[in-house]
C-alpha cells in the first residue's frame, strides 16, 4: 500500500445507520435498568399492608417513598415473603407493621434480616388500649369457624342480636376464646386496627415521631403532614356518618370477622361473620345458623371480599332475597398518596351502603 492509500492511525470505519441505532438503544436500555437498580435500592418507608401504606404515605409526602409488601389480591393471613420482599426489608429506611399477630409472615425476617427501625403498632399502648376482642360479634362462633369448639349450640343465643351491644366485646368468655383460636396466629383481639379511625390517627402521630427522629431536618414537611391528614380524616369521617346513616339498622353478615372497629365506630349493625380465620371454612352448623337467618329475612346482605370468594357465600343465599357485596378491607385498587387513607374509608363506606341500600 503506497503513502496516498495508508489509513491514519486513529481512522475508525463510519458505522451504518443501523448499527449507530443499535448502539443509541443499548445505551439506552443500560441507563434504564441502571435506573431501576437506583430506584429498587432506594430506601423507603415500608409498610405491611396497604392501609398502613395509606397512613405512611400521607405522613411521608414530600419527604420519602412508602413502599407495601403485600401484593394486590394477596391477604396478610397467608402470605409469603419473596426473596425481592426480603432485599426490601433489608434497605428500608423503616418497616411499619401490625405485628405477629396479624403478620406471623414478617416475624422471622424482621428479626433474622432488617437492620431497620420499625414500628410494631400492636405494641403501642395507645393501640393496645383500644383494642376489641377478635370474633367480639358473637358468643356462638368462636369455635365453629375453625372447626374445633364442641359445645352446645343451645348454651348460646342467637347470633343477631349481639354485636349491636357493642361494649359487650370484650367481655365473653376468655376460655372460649382460647380454644376457638388454638393454632391461628391472631389470638385474642382484632387485629385489623387501620379500619378504626382513631388508631390510624395514633398510627399517623406515631410515624411522624419516628420519621422526625430519623429526619429532624425534615420538621416542617412532617408537621404540616400530620396536620393535614388529622383535618381530612375528621371530615371524612363526618361524611361517612352521612353515608352510613340511612342502612344503620340494616342486618347483613362479612365474609371474615375484620370489620368490628369501622362497624363500632359509625354504628353499624352487623349479624355476623362466616369465618375467623379466612383461611379456613365455615362448619356446617355455622352455615345452617346463617342460612336461617337469611330464609327469615334479618339480613339484607352478605358481603365477600376480592382476596376471598368463596362459593360458600352464593350457596348459602342462594333461594333467598339477600344481596351479595364485596368489600375490600384492604383498598386494593387505591394509589398510595397524601389522600389515599381519606379514599379507603370513603370506598369501603360506599360498598356497605350500596349493597345495603341496593344500589348499583
Amino acid at each position: 500500500m503506497n503513502e496516498k492509500t495508508r489509513m491514519p492511525a486513529s481512522f475508525t470505519p463510519k458505522k451504518s445507520p443501523n448499527e449507530q441505532k443499535l448502539k443509541a438503544l443499548f445505551v439506552a436500555g443500560a441507563l434504564f435498568f441502571a435506573g431501576i437498580t437506583v430506584e429498587s435500592a432506594q430506601a423507603a418507608v415500608v409498610t405491611s399492608v396497604r392501609p398502613l401504606g395509606f397512613i405512611a404515605a400521607a405522613i411521608a409526602d414530600g419527604v420519602t417513598p412508602t413502599e407495601v409488601l403485600l401484593p394486590d389480591g394477596e391477604s396478610p393471613h397467608d402470605y409469603a415473603l419473596s426473596p425481592s420482599d426480603v432485599q426490601r426489608l433489608q434497605s428500608a429506611e423503616l418497616v411499619i407493621w401490625v405485628g405477629p399477630e396479624m403478620e406471623a409472615f414478617l416475624t422471622k425476617p424482621l428479626a433474622s434480616h432488617s437492620a431497620a427501625p420499625q414500628i410494631s403498632l400492636a405494641g403501642l399502648p395507645a393501640i393496645q388500649n383500644a383494642l376489641i376482642k377478635e370474633s367480639g360479634h358473637h358468643d356462638d362462633e368462636h369455635a365453629e369457624a375453625e372447626e374445633h369448639d364442641h359445645h352446645d349450640a343451645a348454651d348460646h343465643d342467637d347470633a343477631d342480636h349481639q354485636h349491636e351491644h357493642g361494649s359487650a366485646d370484650a367481655h365473653h368468655d376468655h376460655g372460649a376464646d382460647e380454644d376457638a383460636h388454638e393454632g391461628y396466629h391472631h389470638g385474642e383481639y382484632n387485629m385489623h386496627i387501620w379500619l378504626s379511625p382513631e388508631m390510624a390517627k395514633q398510627t399517623a402521630i406515631t410515624i411522624h415521631a419516628k420519621l422526625l427522629e430519623l429526619m429532624p431536618q425534615k420538621k416542617d414537611k412532617l408537621d404540616a403532614n400530620l396536620l393535614n391528614f388529622t383535618d381530612q380524616l375528621a371530615q371524612t369521617e363526618e361524611k361517612v356518618v352521612n353515608m352510613l346513616a340511612p342502612v344503620k339498622g340494616k342486618g347483613y353478615f362479612v365474609f371474615h370477622d375484620a370489620y368490628g372497629y369501622f362497624e363500632k365506630r359509625f354504628g353499624l349493625s352487623p349479624l355476623g361473620y362466616f369465618t375467623i380465620n379466612p383461611a379456613i371454612q365455615p362448619g356446617a352448623q355455622r352455615l345452617h345458623q346463617i342460612r336461617t337467618q337469611l330464609v327469615e329475612q334479618k339480613a339484607v346482605c352478605v358481603f365477600a371480599e376480592p382476596q376471598f370468594r368463596p362459593a360458600v357465600i352464593n350457596a348459602v343465599a342462594k333461594g333467598t332475597d339477600v344481596r351479595i357485596g364485596v368489600l375490600d378491607p384492604l383498598g386494593s385498587n387505591i394509589a398510595l398518596s397524601k389522600d389515599s387513607y381519606a379514599e379507603f374509608l370513603l370506598q369501603l363506606s360506599d360498598q356497605y351502603s350500596r349493597c345495603l341500600e341496593k344500589r348499583s
